[in-house]
């Protein structure tokens, strides 16, 4: 039996929210969300009883926010206001960002700042938990005002129009409410605004890709650790006392794992015994690794933020004050996002950096030119390296900062944006090319301890975790395709919280 997740607007987690997209769990809204959804919704229409001015209730968005609506238009203006935010285009964001944003835009409304009625976020949890999933084209989005034309996109579907997939099957989004026993809403006032005024198109992209990143800087950690064997690595460099005279946290905190990990290492020496120094990207991996491991926490700290955040606009607050702010600009997840760009995309150059000494036979400690078993007639890894570094060099256009670019909108009234959805959509694309730079480096490693025999001089832990990689991919006898074993060991290394939770 699936179990239970209730919303309260301040106490989601990244893993929660991973559950609820895999459909492991359902949601439900607390019972203390419920009464602030109700209190807010009548501090709403209390105030447009006593004939107050609100912006997006009674005005027209952005630059038409001088023009009064009428009592009758109020309805219309929601609806609409959905039908012409709904200009996204682009391949549609894949299902796990569509349900990543239904939770996050509940969670959101759950708070009780914004003002909708309990009816509507009751119908989008029904979404999650009966599988109607909106069509939302993934381009569109500048990041400010919230992620309008994605949440646009989101929201029609709630009001029978749109287009949603459901049991695998893309229809119009009449037609998927039928099939799941649902029936429309119908806005009320502000409604509109309450479910397009937000940033969860980037928070929810953000959050899958934190999830997937935590794995890949793993990953990285446990390749070198491979490769450190694999090259008869010095692990003088990774001695704790040598590590806390820089005190960098995740500097020590990588130098421990990898410790860790080499414990009982047969392979690995000690300065002097074979060489004084290894080469920056086997010596450095503490510093390095540790560094993008920085990023990665800082886009978690953010991403959690903003995960039990209110961020859009009008805000109803307690005192019945509904106030205009720019809690919707998605400056604060642009910059996380950017940053976990740069640091993933580190972790993948220096991996591939590794991969090349493993079979530049001028690098590889008397290892098979390429790892090949009969080099000359056979290449062996070669083209692997290949692949590595045209995805690095992919990454280091990714890596660009999406942030620093800005772009007026709507007659300059909104004059600065944050461009926050197209980081959050670049990091993933970094993340998952990582992954497939690092199943790189594992593969190479694996066949140079095959073709040094050296598996029983490897430690009990990176023993263990080989077996793993030579599910994907065994030992190479000759030469052979090995593009889908390269992706499958990805996929696994994405998705797998095996590292995770053992050492996590």
């Amino acid at each position: 039996m699936k179990s239970i997740i209730e919303l309260d607007g301040n106490t989601l987690t990244r893993q929660q929210i991973e559950e609820i997209v895999k459909g492991h769990a359902t949601v439900a809204l607390a019972a203390d969300s419920i009464e602030r959804i109700r209190l807010s919704r009548e501090r709403i229409e209390k105030r447009l009883a006593e004939g107050q001015t609100i912006y997006g209730v009674n005005t027209g968005f952005g630059k038409l926010s001088n023009i009064k609506i009428e009592e009758e238009d109020i309805e219309l203006l929601q609806l609409n206001l959905l039908r012409s935010d709904a200009t996204g285009v682009g391949q549609p964001f894949p299902t796990d960002v569509v349900r990543a944003m239904m939770v996050l835009r509940a969670n959101a409304l759950a708070r009780g700042f914004s003002g909708i009625c309990e009816e509507t976020v009751q119908l989008l949890l029904n979404f999650i938990n009966k599988g109607v999933h909106p069509i939302v084209p993934s381009q569109g989005s500048v990041g400010a005002s919230g992620d309008l034309a994605p949440l646009s996109h989101l929201a029609l579907v709630l009001v029978g129009e749109g287009k949603a997939e459901f049991n695998g099957v893309v229809m119009s989004g009449s037609e998927a409410l039928q099939q799941a026993g649902l029936s429309p809403v119908r806005l009320q006032a502000k409604e509109g605004l309450a479910l397009v005024n937000g940033t969860q198109a980037m928070t929810g992209i953000g959050v899958l890709t934190v999830n997937e990143a935590e794995r890949i800087g793993l990953a990285a950690d446990m390749a070198a650790s491979l490769t450190l064997e694999a090259l008869k690595g010095i692990t003088s460099a990774f001695d704790p006392a040598l590590l806390a005279v820089r005190p960098h946290p995740e500097l020590e905190l990588v130098g421990g794992r990898i410790r860790k990990w080499l414990e009982g290492s047969k392979r690995v020496t000690k300065q002097g015994e074979i060489r004084m120094q290894d080469a920056y990207s086997l010596r450095c991996i503490p510093q390095v690794h540790g560094a993008s491991w920085q990023s990665f926490f800082y886009a978690e700290n953010r991403i959690q933020t903003e995960m039990n955040a209110t961020t859009d606009n009008p805000i109803v607050l307690e005192s019945g004050e509904v106030l205009s702010g720019g809690h919707f600009h998605g400056q604060p997840i642009a910059l996380a996002m950017d940053f976990l760009k740069v640091g993933v995309s580190e972790w993948a150059n220096i991996s591939e950096r590794r991969t090349e000494r493993m079979v530049n036979p001028q690098l590889n400690e008397g290892l098979p030119p390429f790892l090949a078993t009969n080099p000359g007639i056979e290449c062996g890894l070669m083209i692997a390296q290949y692949t590595a570094a045209s995805i690095v060099s992919e990454n280091k256009v990714l890596a660009h900062p999406s942030s620093v670019d800005s772009i007026p909108t709507s007659g300059n009234q909104e004059d600065h944006v944050s461009m926050g959805t197209t980081s959050a959509r670049q990091v993933r694309q970094i993340v998952h090319n990582a992954a497939l730079v690092i199943a790189i480096e594992m593969i190479c490693a694996s066949q140079a301890i095959h073709l040094d025999k050296a598996e029983e001089q490897l430690s009990p832990t990176t023993r263990k975790y080989l077996e793993k990689v030579r599910e994907f991919c065994p030992p190479l006898l000759a030469d052979q395709p090995i593009g889908d074993e390269i992706e499958a060991l990805a996929k696994y290394l994405l998705t797998s919280d095996a590292l995770v939770k053992e050492y996590v």
